[in-house]
């Protein structure tokens, strides 16, 4: 469970159990939608297409912390051969 605080909210908790921590890499505004990109480790992004009122909301930008929360009923893996 992904717990978050700061000085001015309580504490958050979501019940989501893939919470990656890592750093805005690229925000990519547009009328309706915003694609940020979060580097997770060297090398490794995760790219989501969210709202951009939610992306001003969350006050993304370049460098800033954040988390890519995964909710999913399926995750699939591969491997290479």
């Amino acid at each position: 469970m992904l717990s978050t605080s700061d000085s001015r909210r309580s504490k958050l908790k979501i019940s989501a159990r893939n919470a990656i921590p890592g750093k805005v890499k690229k925000v990519k505004l547009g009328a309706v939608n915003a694609e940020i990109t979060l580097q997770v480790g060297k090398g490794i992004e995760v790219v989501s297409v969210i709202s951009a009122a939610s992306a001003k909301a969350l006050k993304l930008k370049t460098g800033k912390a954040a988390y890519a929360v995964i909710k999913a009923s399926d995750v699939m893996i591969g491997v290479d051969h």
